[in-house]
């Protein structure tokens, strides 16, 4: 494990399924097609600015990231998508090793963070990172300090007897945010120690969700504990006035990158460049601030939100994103996580 400072500066709107900026089929003239794997507010804001930019109109789809590496894999003979645009970045090297999206080289990577930059080269052009989130925990502080439990800081803490049948987390075989808890877990303490672990807390858990953020937003409305979640999604919650904090965990703890990636067969590849063109400029990076989103940019002219989780605190290990975002590993691990916890689980 590395310290995260050192190694990361080394290396609600209604949107439902669809928000559709533009009732027609993606391979029509002027209009773009885009699967989002950010909170709803965020996909909604990005595409209003984008086609305010430049006229082009914006079908944006809220995907979990593994329903978006479906359906875009399901459609590889006849892409209907144009761009997939956030999600962890796993996936995102999952489908440029499968060949499912395009390389290219944006005019702005000597503005991105060496970060975004390794995202961009491991998947050998085929994706480019645009926020980074680290993984932790959301604990509702009201309902914890009522019934006298301390708030988790430590993996080890979140099988304490306290916690039984109060903590949710997602399906890593839908969410990338949780197949991001998976891998993290795997490289923190070793796979059997890792599943030996996560048999002890499917004890605990009361709900493995589709989204990874719905945890989030269960610890707010008083619905559960804890949450095992990207913090930023955490402190969107707290920034709306709900009784919750954020903490990371003490061993260490894994991150996202966040990424875009043009989809192979895209009827619309100079708006798809475009969209990736906007997503990595400051302005297009802004418009996650402005809805209480709280990544990283990865724009080194971008402002980080002064609400976003610092890094250079929290306890990164040194995520091996070549390996676990690989399709071997990736099928691999979630085959075990079936057989071993989901076959289990309540």
């Amino acid at each position: 494990m590395t310290s995260a400072g050192n190694w990361i500066k080394s290396a609600g709107l209604g949107l439902g399924a669809l928000v559709a900026l533009a009732a027609h089929p993606a391979s029509a003239q002027g209009t773009l097609t885009v699967l989002c794997g950010v909170q709803e507010e965020w996909c909604k804001a990005i595409a209003v600015a984008f086609e305010k930019k430049t006229g082009t109109a914006v079908a944006m789809s809220r995907k979990s990231a593994g329903e978006a590496l479906a359906q875009i894999r399901a459609e590889s003979a006849n892409p209907k998508t144009d761009v997939w645009w956030g999600a962890p970045g796993d996936p995102h090297l999952q489908a440029a090793e499968e060949g499912l999206t395009l390389p290219y080289e944006s005019p702005q990577q000597a503005d991105l963070q060496p970060w975004a930059l390794s995202q961009h080269k491991q998947s050998q052009g085929r994706s480019v990172g645009i926020y980074a989130g680290a993984l932790g925990f959301v604990y509702n502080v009201e309902l914890l300090a009522k019934r006298k439990i301390n708030a988790p800081k430590c993996w080890a803490d979140l099988l304490r007897p306290e916690f039984k049948d109060e903590i949710q987390m997602a399906n890593p075989n839908a969410s990338g945010t949780a197949y991001t808890a998976l891998a993290t877990l795997v490289q923190v303490l070793g796979e059997d120690g890792a599943f030996d672990y996560l048999k002890k807390l499917n004890d605990n858990v009361n709900q493995y969700t589709k989204s990874g953020s719905a945890p989030s937003a269960a610890v707010a409305r008083s619905e559960t504990l804890v949450g095992i979640v990207f913090m930023h999604d955490g402190i969107n919650q707290k920034i709306n006035g709900f009784p919750v904090d954020v903490s990371a965990p003490c061993e260490g703890t894994g991150y996202e990158i966040g990424s875009v990636s043009i989809i192979k067969g895209t009827k619309n590849l100079d708006a798809a460049k475009a969209f990736y063109e906007f997503a990595l400029s400051p302005e297009g990076q802004a418009t996650g601030a402005e809805t209480k989103q709280f990544q990283m940019p990865s724009n080194r002219k971008s402002a980080t939100p002064p609400e976003a989780p610092k890094l250079e605190a929290i306890r990164l290990i040194d995520y091996n994103f070549q390996k676990y975002g690989t399709a071997e590993e990736r099928k691999r691990l979630l085959s075990r996580w079936d057989a071993d916890i989901k076959a289990v689980a309540k």
